[in-house]
C-alpha cells in the first residue's frame, strides 16, 4: 500500500476503532465487520486515499497471518464431545460435497470463460471451494443455531481451508508451463499429512505441559501468548521442513483444545481478538484491490458464474451429501447456503496472481468479485438466517 508508516497507523487504528465502535450496533442487524470493512477498504480506494497493489509480498503475508490465526482459533472452539459424537456431518461436507463444488463450478468456468483451460478453470474452481463462517459471524457464534450445525459448519470452514491448499497448488502447476502433476500431488499429499501430523504433536504437548510448567504454571496475562506461539511455532515448523502449515496451524489448535479438560479463557480470547483484527485488516485491503484490479472481461458471464457458484454449486452439492443423513430440511438448507468465501480464498486468488499461469488475471478477477459478493451475501443474511432457523427449529420442537 503506497501510504507511510504513520498513515497506515492513523488509518488502520481508525478502521479498528470503527469497528469495535459500531460493534453493537451490528449486532443482531445485517451489517458485519466483514462487510462494513471491505466497503470501507474499497469507498478509500475509490477516494484515492489508498492504492492497493496486488503484487506486493506484504499483502500477500497479511492474508496468511489472518488465515493462520483464523484456523488456529477455530480449532480451539472445536469441542471435543461434538468431534467425537458428530463428525459425519462435517466428513460428508469434506469428502463429498466439497468435490462436488469444486467440479460444478469447474465445469461452469469452463462454459462462461472458454478462454480458460480445463487446468485454469479448476484452478478457479479450487480457490472458491473453501469456506470460511467467520464471514458471518453470526452463524457460528449465536446460539440461536443448533450446536450440531454450528459445529459442522466451524469444523467444515477450518478443515476445508487446508485441504483446499493442496488443490490450488497442484493446479497451479498443472495450470503453468511444463509443470509436472503427478510428482506434485505426491508431494502435496505428503505435506498434508506432515503438517497435520506435526499440528498434533504440538498441540498436544502445548495442551498437557500447560498444568505442569515450572513455576506455578503459566500466570493468566501469558496465556493468551502461550497458546499463539504455539500455534505460529505449528505453521512455521511444518513450512521450513515438507509439511502443510496452514492445516498444521488448524490441526494444533485442535489438538491443543481437546488436550486440556477446559480450555483457559485466556487460550481463546487472545487467539479470538488476534484473529478478528487481522481479518478486518484483511477485509479492507482487499476492498482496495478490488477497485485496484477492476474486472476488464465481459460482465453477463461474471454475473452468472457468480449466481451459479453462490446458489446452485454449494447448495447442491452439500444437499447431495446430507441425503439419508435424517438432517431436518431446514438445517440442512442452512448448512447449503452459509458457506461464504474469505481469507482463505483471498489467499489462494493472491497465490495466482503472483503465478505463471496464463489466464491469471481473469481467475483473480472472477475470483475477486465472487469473493467480495459472497462476503456481502452471507454477511447480509447471517443475523436473519440465525434467527429463521431457531424459529423453525422452535416449531418442529413443539410439534414434537
Amino acid at each position: 500500500m503506497s501510504i507511510s508508516f504513520a498513515e497506515g497507523l492513523l488509518l488502520f487504528g481508525g478502521l479498528l476503532a470503527i469497528v469495535a465502535a459500531l460493534s453493537g450496533v451490528m449486532k443482531g442487524t445485517v451489517l458485519s465487520a466483514s462487510v462494513l470493512s471491505v466497503g470501507l477498504g474499497f469507498a478509500l480506494a475509490l477516494a484515492g486515499v489508498v492504492h492497493v497493489d496486488a503484487t506486493d509480498d506484504s499483502i500477500v503475508e497479511l492474508v496468511e497471518l489472518a488465515l493462520i490465526f483464523t484456523l488456529f482459533s477455530d480449532g480451539m472452539f472445536v469441542e471435543r464431545e461434538l468431534l467425537r459424537s458428530h463428525w459425519g456431518p462435517t466428513a460428508r461436507a469434506l469428502i463429498i460435497a466439497m468435490p462436488i463444488t469444486m467440479g460444478l463450478l469447474a465445469l461452469a468456468a469452463k462454459a462462461l470463460f472458454p478462454d480458460l483451460s480445463w487446468a485454469e478453470a479448476f484452478l478457479l474452481a479450487a480457490v472458491l471451494s473453501p469456506t470460511d463462517p467467520v464471514v458471518t459471524s453470526a452463524v457460528v457464534t449465536s446460539r440461536l443455531v443448533p450446536s450440531k450445525v454450528r459445529h459442522t459448519l466451524n469444523l467444515e470452514s477450518g478443515l476445508n481451508d487446508g485441504l483446499a491448499l493442496p488443490f490450488v497448488l497442484f493446479f497451479l502447476v498443472l495450470a503453468s508451463p511444463g509443470g509436472d502433476a503427478g510428482s506434485e500431488a505426491m508431494k502435496l499429499a505428503g505435506e498434508a499429512v506432515v503438517g497435520a501430523a506435526i499440528g498434533v504433536a504440538l498441540g498436544a504437548a502445548a495442551g498437557r505441559l500447560h498444568h505442569h510448567l515450572p513455576g506455578g504454571g503459566i500466570t493468566p496475562r501469558f496465556e493468551g501468548i502461550y497458546s499463539v506461539g504455539f500455534a505460529l511455532f505449528a505453521f512455521g515448523l511444518a513450512e521450513v521442513t515438507i509439511g502443510n502449515g496452514l492445516i498444521a496451524a488448524f490441526v494444533c489448535g485442535i489438538a491443543m483444545g481437546a488436550s486440556e479438560r477446559e480450555v483457559p479463557q485466556g487460550f481463546e480470547e487472545f487467539a479470538e481478538n488476534t484473529s478478528a483484527i487481522l481479518q478486518v485488516l484483511t477485509f479492507f485491503v482487499f476492498g482496495g484491490l478490488i477497485y485496484a484490479t477492476g474486472f476488464h472481461y465481459d460482465v453477463p458471464p461474471l454475473i452468472l458464474f457468480i449466481l451459479f457458484a453462490l446458489l446452485v454449486a454449494r447448495p447442491v452439492a452439500v444437499m447431495l451429501s446430507f441425503l439419508r443423513t435424517g438432517i431436518p430440511q431446514s438445517e440442512k438448507l442452512f448448512m447449503a447456503w452459509f458457506g461464504p468465501k474469505g481469507v482463505a480464498s483471498m489467499l489462494f486468488a493472491l497465490f495466482v496472481f503472483k503465478s505463471t499461469v496464463e489466464g491469471k488475471d481473469l481467475i483473480f478477477d472472477v475470483a475477486a468479485i465472487a469473493i467480495i459478493t459472497s462476503i456481502v451475501a452471507h454477511g447480509l443474511t447471517d443475523t436473519v438466517g440465525a434467527k429463521l432457523l431457531a424459529r423453525r427449529v422452535g416449531l418442529t420442537a413443539r410439534a414434537d
